[in-house]
């Protein structure tokens, strides 16, 4: 028996391919491209336009992946709501859904766990577990979207997982995702983040996508990142600068800065003047973000006056800056939490 394929990770065209290779005509794949992708079905029996043998040979050659929904937690503070999906085969993964005035927006993981080893986040705590496939992040959004009611205009690939680690699923995401044929999201509204995987970074800007590359920088020195982010020990600051200047060359898109502020370690007003250094030649945008205590780690958030004060450094110098504005706090906000505090609890075992 042939191995089934993933449909929902099928591009138009490939899909195309698939049913006429099956014999049928091709609207027979427009058909089913929208069932998936703009109706957001979760079998094919859903597919009423389509006569019931072909459903019956289209269940024997494709797998629809389907996520099931097994928490969702909703903040009574601002409204975002945390998602915890279980996968085909038993790994879970979080979104999270929040509300602006500009727009609704989700955060979506890209692997099961991380590797990259970051000191200051939940969700590299366990290791990597596997990639997601394109359908995966795909219907992290699908499902999100039919359990709001409310359509998704923003995306940030910012959750579990270094989605330059995933590399070419990623690439395959974000075009089927900025498909007219799709939900037809702008590419500029789609943040794309990344612990800086140097050679990746140059790979993504000869696509030429005009997507937001975000940088999760945090250090202004190496000596410094290399304490935070273990992929500092491979990429110097200085190579990450030369990637970001490529990347911009490439797109003319802005860089972003992730700079999250852990107290007494990255918020001195020396690390103010060295993130003015990296910033001010790029035109980068710098996100501030006061770091989400985790129980694993010791690291605790700066005064919120200390980072008003770092951040009213950083714009005397010209440089465009925001504070991340804390979505969530009450629900496991941050990456990898609700997901890890799941597993400690069917384990029966404290957080």
């Amino acid at each position: 028996m042939l191995e089934q394929i993933d449909i929902k990770s099928l591009t138009k065209e490939q899909l195309k391919k698939e049913i006429t290779d099956m014999g049928e005509k091709a609207f027979r794949a427009n058909q089913i491209y929208d069932w998936i992708h703009k109706s957001f079905v979760s079998s094919f029996d859903e597919m009423t336009n389509i006569k019931k043998e072909f459903r019956e040979k289209c269940k024997e050659r494709f797998f629809l992946t389907n996520l099931e929904p097994i928490q969702v937690q909703t903040s009574k503070l601002d409204g975002t709501k945390k998602f915890l999906f279980q996968l085909a085969d038993g790994n879970l993964v979080e979104s999270v859904w929040m509300k602006y005035k500009h727009g609704n927006s989700v955060c979506i993981s890209s692997q099961v766990g991380c590797r990259m080893g970051c000191k200051f986040c939940a969700s590299t705590l366990d290791g990597l577990e596997r990639n997601l496939s394109p359908s995966e992040m795909l219907d992290q959004i699908y499902k999100i979207t039919l359990l709001t009611g409310e359509r998704v205009s923003n995306v940030v690939v910012m959750g579990t997982g270094e989605p330059m680690d995933n590399y070419d699923n990623l690439l395959t995401f974000i075009r089927m995702l900025t498909d007219e044929n799709g939900l037809n999201i702008s590419q500029r509204n789609v943040t794309v983040s990344t612990c800086g995987i140097v050679p990746k970074m140059k790979e993504l800007a000869e696509e030429k996508l005009q997507i937001t590359l975000a940088l999760s920088l945090h250090a202004t020195t190496d000596e410094k990142r290399k304490k935070l982010m273990p992929i500092a020990n491979r990429y110097s600051i200085k190579e990450l600068m030369e990637a970001c200047e490529y990347y911009f060359s490439k797109t003319g898109r802005r860089i972003t800065f992730e700079y999250s502020m852990v107290a007494g370690i990255n918020d001195t007003s020396q690390d103010a003047r060295e993130l003015i250094d990296l910033a001010k030649p790029l035109g980068a945008h710098i996100n501030l973000i006061p770091v989400n205590p985790i129980s694993e780690r010791d690291f605790k958030q700066p005064d919120i006056s200390f980072v008003e004060a770092f951040k009213n450094k950083l714009e005397k110098n010209r440089i465009n800056v925001t504070i991340r504005r804390e979505m969530g706090r009450d629900i496991d906000g941050a990456c990898g939490q609700l997901r890890r505090r799941h597993k400690k609890e069917k384990e029966g075992t404290q957080c």
